[in-house]
């Protein structure tokens, strides 16, 4: 025991803390999003943009962040990551320009996709010397992803309505600079020796970040037009490439064998289609509340602290022991069909609607499909890698999750322009547009629910398959 930390605690809230923040970066601007369009210039189309940017860097970069977090060091990492942030958190609040305002945001992409996978492994080695400590330390880091989304929410709609847009982006310099002061409770890691695969993590980037571009840009330019063919041609052969630099580099960004690992595809799809489905349902969710409904910046964002509160409740009071009891298999593919039954009803909304009927009830259930889906898909994941592996896989879910979310955002943003809400003022065509995107939503939540229930194995043929047979015995594949 003498390698025990004597302030990991203390350290464990500078973890918290950033896991707080980099959640919370997705979530602070969506009711800032409309101030933010009227400054900037941004179209209806573009305005996905501002989240779009920063996800697809975020995504894209996690697993070259854990990659460094291992050669470099992770506390080295975790510093590099904070100021990055900062600084891309000053250039997005000082944008006078849409594409600056984007530049700004994929900087905090970089710098999330650092934090993120270094105050992981920050946290594995506080605690790594007792596995009670290790899962209170792990439940409590979790707990800061839906605090930091509720936080957001509500901090985004306070800032907007009595300071500025521009302050959901500066008040991360004060609160990093004070992060990068208490740094000093971190351990230091020594760096070792290895490769670091930049071209396959620049391939992977710019594929995902071709193809979202590709999908936002076809409704203008044309789904069948030789510049959208082109780029998502383009797309693909860049995401290809990475594949292709994974098999042949020594030490890969992602070793092409974790497809063995039992449910890390089964659990990987169905974090893509969660993705994919709910924030898109968010995104639209606080256009309808400003651009239909009227309501101010602050207004927006306390009508959507009753779903994240319940996010939260339920993430870290409920989801845990339901998944005891039956699986991550039923609540990832029920929660999946929850949350498609509340995008349907919210579906419904009228031009002339009201937060009580038309957005309080749905988004609840929408809440819960996500709060039962999410955390058992991120476990299905990672329970059946072996302990080397597990950091990886875990990397690879949080990346599917970005993507797809990012990709979900693009295409329901397509539909939802072409059937009318590119048309700010005309609340039946604005309306007739959002509730496009919440049946497309609702159509990619079903999906995933449907072959999650039909694909997945459960947890009892996981343990099987983890288990080494007798000497002299084969298991089944």
């Amino acid at each position: 025991m003498s390698n025990v930390n004597p302030r990991r605690w203390w350290a464990l809230l500078v973890l918290a803390t950033a896991q707080f923040m980099v959640i919370m970066d997705t979530s602070i601007i969506g009711v800032a999003l409309p101030e933010m369009q009227k400054d900037l210039g941004f179209s209806q189309g573009e305005l996905q943009w501002v989240f779009n940017a920063y996800v697809i860097v975020f995504g894209g970069l996690l697993l070259l962040g854990g990659r460094l977090s291992d050669l470099v060091g992770a506390r080295k990492v975790f510093v590099t990551g904070w100021s990055v942030m900062i600084a891309g958190s000053v250039l997005a609040a000082a944008a006078q320009t849409a594409w600056v305002e984007i530049a700004g945001r994929a900087v905090q992409g970089v710098g999330g996709a650092l934090i993120a996978p270094s105050a992981m492994t920050l946290l594995m080695m506080l605690f790594m010397h007792d596995p009670k400590e290790l899962g209170k330390a792990m439940a409590l880091y979790g707990a800061a992803a839906p605090a930091g989304g509720t936080a957001g929410v509500f901090l985004g709609g306070v800032f907007t309505e009595w300071a500025s847009w521009q302050w959901v982006f500066l008040l991360y310099v004060p609160i990093g600079l004070a992060t990068l002061a208490a740094t000093r409770l971190l351990p230091e890691v020594g760096s070792r020796r290895g490769a670091v695969d930049v071209l396959g993590a620049a391939a992977v980037t710019a594929g995902l970040a071709l193809a979202v571009f590709a999908v936002v840009r076809a409704p203008e330019a044309g789904w069948g037009s030789t510049g959208t063919i082109l780029q998502l041609i383009a797309a693909a052969a860049l995401l290809v490439l990475f594949l292709v630099i994974q098999k042949s580099v020594r030490e890969p960004l992602m070793p092409l064998g974790v497809r063995r690992i039992p449910r890390l595809g089964s659990a990987n799809l169905a974090m893509a289609l969660l993705g994919a489905a709910w924030i898109p349902m968010w995104y639209f969710l606080n256009l309808y509340l400003q651009q239909v409904l009227g309501y101010g910046a602050f207004a927006s964002g306390a009508a959507l602290l009753p779903m994240t509160v319940l996010l939260m409740v339920f993430m870290t009071a409920v989801t845990a022991r339901l998944m005891a009891k039956v699986g991550a298999k039923p609540l990832v593919g029920g929660g999946l069909l929850v949350l498609a039954a509340g995008l349907v009803w919210l579906a419904a909304v009228e031009p002339t609607g009201t937060f009580l009927v038309d957005v309080l009830p749905a988004s609840l259930v929408a809440a819960l499909g996500m709060s039962l889906a999410y955390i058992p898909a991120m476990i299905a994941a990672m329970s059946g890698a072996p302990q080397e592996q597990a950091g990886l896989a875990s990397g690879i879910v949080n990346t599917t999750y970005n993507v797809g979310s990012a990709l979900g955002l693009a295409a329901l943003t397509a539909v939802a322009m072409s059937q009318g809400a590119d048309r700010l003022g005309d609340l039946p065509a604005l309306t007739e547009g959002f509730s496009a995107a919440f049946i497309g939503a609702a159509v990619i939540a079903a999906v995933g629910g449907v072959v999650t229930l039909l694909v997945m194995k459960s947890d009892k043929a996981v343990a099987a398959a983890a288990t080494p047979a007798p000497q002299g015995e084969k298991t089944a594949v």
